[in-house]
This record gives C-alpha cells, sequence and structure tokens, in this order.
C-alpha cells in the first residue's frame, strides 16, 4: 500500500530515532522531532495506520513503536533513491558552474555546507613548484618589448617592459635564447643569484631588461601558488550550543570572514601533505587555529593535473555526523575528478 507524505515523514522520523536511541517511540517525540505541525493525537492515528500496514509495531502496551523490516527496507529504499538524485543534481549544478572555476568552486562550498548543516571552504587550485615552461621576448618599438610566460600547466602571462636602451630584432632573439637557455624548467626556487649574475653578465647593455624579466617572472610564479577560499554555511556554526558561546562564536566567524589565518593553514596543510588525496580529520586540539580548539575539521584534496591541487573541507563540532561528513566529501570528489578530466 502506498504512504502519503506525512505517513512516510512519520514513519522515517520514527526510525531515526530508533536507530538513535534505541527505545520505542511515541506520539509526542514524532511531535517534536519532525517538521510537520501535527498535534500528538493526529500522529496516533498516522501511526496506527502505520502499525496496521505492516511497518511498525508496539512491542508492549502503552510503549511506543518500534520499525518492522518492513520499514527498514522502505527506509534504506527511499534513502539511496534520494542520494542518487541528489548526486545527480550535484553533477548537473556543477557542471553548469565548470565553464568558471571561481563559480564551480563556490557552488561546491555551498552543496557541502546545505548537505551537511555545517561551515565549508574550499580552496583554489595551487601549483606547487610550478615552472617556467617557456619565454618569449617581441620588440613592439625601440625602447618597448613584450616579454610572454609560459608556466607550468599552461598559465600564459604577458608584461611589457621598458628599455633604457633601443632594442632591435637581434637583440630581442639574443635575450630570448639567453632567457630559454637559463630559466626553461626550472622553479623559483631554483634560479640563484650567480645564475643572476651569469645571464646579466652576457646581457651586456641589457642588465635592467634583465632584471625586469626576472622580476616579472618571480611575482607570477608567487602569484601562482597563491590560495584562495571561498565558504559557505559559515552560519551554521551558531546552531550547535557549544559553538554558540559568544566569544567563540564571534572568533570563529571573524576566521571565516578574514580567511587571513585560514589561507595560512591550508597553505601549509597543502606543502605538508604533499597533495595526498585522502580525507584527513583534525579534531580539537588537533586543529592549528585557536578559533577551532572546539571544532572538527575534515578535508579532502581534488586534482586537476600534475602537482596542481587544492583543498575541501567542513568544520563543525566536535559531535558532528563524522559518517554523513566522509560521505558527502567523497561524493563531492568523484563528480570533481569526473569535471576535471
Amino acid at each position: 500500500m502506498d504512504l502519503s507524505e506525512r505517513q512516510l515523514k512519520i514513519l522515517q522520523a520514527v526510525i531515526r530515532n530508533y536507530l538513535e536511541t534505541g527505545e520505542p517511540v511515541g506520539s509526542r517525540t514524532i511531535s517534536k522531532y519532525t517538521d510537520l505541525a501535527l498535534s500528538s493525537a493526529t500522529i496516533r492515528n498516522e501511526m496506527a495506520d502505520l502499525e496496521e500496514m505492516g511497518y511498525i509495531i508496539q512491542p508492549h502496551t502503552s510503549a511506543g513503536r518500534i520499525p518492522t523490516d518492513k520499514a527498514y527496507r522502505l527506509y534504506v529504499d527511499t534513502m539511496m533513491s534520494a542520494k542518487t538524485e541528489e548526486i545527480e543534481n550535484l553533477r548537473d549544478s556543477l557542471l553548469d558552474k565548470a565553464g568558471r572555476l571561481d563559480h564551480l568552486l563556490k557552488e561546491a562550498a555551498k552543496f557541502l555546507a546545505v548537505n551537511t548543516n555545517y561551515a565549508s571552504l574550499v580552496t583554489t587550485p595551487s601549483y606547487r613548484g610550478r615552472k617556467v615552461k617557456f619565454l618569449q621576448l617581441t620588440d613592439v618599438d625601440q625602447t618597448h618589448v613584450l616579454l610572454v610566460m609560459v608556466l607550468e600547466g599552461n598559465l600564459v602571462r604577458n608584461k611589457l617592459l621598458e628599455s633604457q636602451q633601443p632594442v632591435d630584432k637581434e637583440v630581442v632573439l639574443k635575450l630570448n635564447i639567453l632567457l630559454n637557455t637559463f630559466l626553461q624548467n626550472l622553479q623559483l626556487s631554483e634560479i640563484n643569484l650567480q645564475m643572476v649574475a651569469q645571464m646579466k653578465e652576457q646581457a651586456v647593455g641589457y642588465e635592467a631588461v634583465v632584471e625586469q624579466i626576472l622580476g616579472a617572472l618571480s611575482q607570477e610564479l608567487r602569484d601562482a601558488d597563491a590560495v584562495e577560499v571561498y565558504t559557505s554555511g559559515t552560519t551554521n556554526i551558531l546552531k550547535y550550543p557549544e559553538l554558540s558561546d559568544k566569544k567563540k562564536a564571534a572568533e570563529l566567524l571573524t576566521t571565516f570572514e578574514e580567511k587571513t589565518e585560514l589561507t595560512q593553514v591550508i597553505n601549509n596543510r597543502l606543502d605538508t601533505e604533499d597533495g595526498e588525496r585522502g580525507i584527513q580529520v583534525y579534531i580539537g586540539n588537533e586543529n592549528s587555529m585557536e578559533a577551532m580548539k572546539d571544532c572538527s575539521v575534515v578535508t579532502a584534496t581534488y586534482r586537476m593535473g600534475e602537482g596542481v591541487y587544492g583543498k575541501i573541507g567542513i568544520v563543525g563540532p566536535k559531535r558532528m555526523d563524522y559518517d554523513k561528513v566522509v560521505g558527502t566529501l567523497q561524493n563531492l570528489m568523484k563528480e570533481l575528478d569526473e569535471i576535471f578530466k
């Protein structure tokens, strides 16, 4: 027999409550537990019908009800169907945003916050140790050259440079050979003072141009490693009494709003974990941020390519539903992997 929407919600509430407490569930409990604005008398009538249909039983007189095997089967089938629909909706939503990486990551943060009821964070991808793939100078006029920098990950940046000395095509060719001979396939940390001195020595009369090139290249390589953090559901934190203390809540909200300390910690973890993709759980004092000592932080790493990865995290109370959080993160990671492929 088909259940009405109201009966299904009541049955789900009975099952969830019984799973949590192991005790028979009464109508008064359900009247507080569900989102239905129903009286205990109405719920009793519906529970009587559910009992008649074989979904719940009363273990003994004057006790509440407990679910039957039939109820558990319906609950599992309904839950699995809901999860499948949830994943499909997530995929559609992410694909809709996939044209812009920032939109995609913001949507991912929102999905986590809504589906876990905790706060979430997603970082932009970081390019650890990005290398110089190719450098190209082009003369614009007698005193200006355009520097095109192609970095690992096919990131292309342009910079207009000014020279105190006239620049012709022959000079540009020599500088291009010089730059790529010394700098190609190097990381920023591998460019040392001795190398810089040798380049200047060979670029007689154009030492200032070499300095400008190295300055522009260094800035671009540093910017490539910069991480931005998108957050969502910050106010969810206030729903949990242990985190809603005025001082604690203010510190947490400030941490999420200002993001400076959050970004620093995420950056450190990207370095130390070296792109580790497994689920990581930091409980209480395991968090380096003072504002999160009463929280748990669960993170995972997404990868866009070799050496290109970012962090996804969920922040909540130490009594968070770890099973649900880990499952939600795994689903999101799976969808992001498909999109990035």
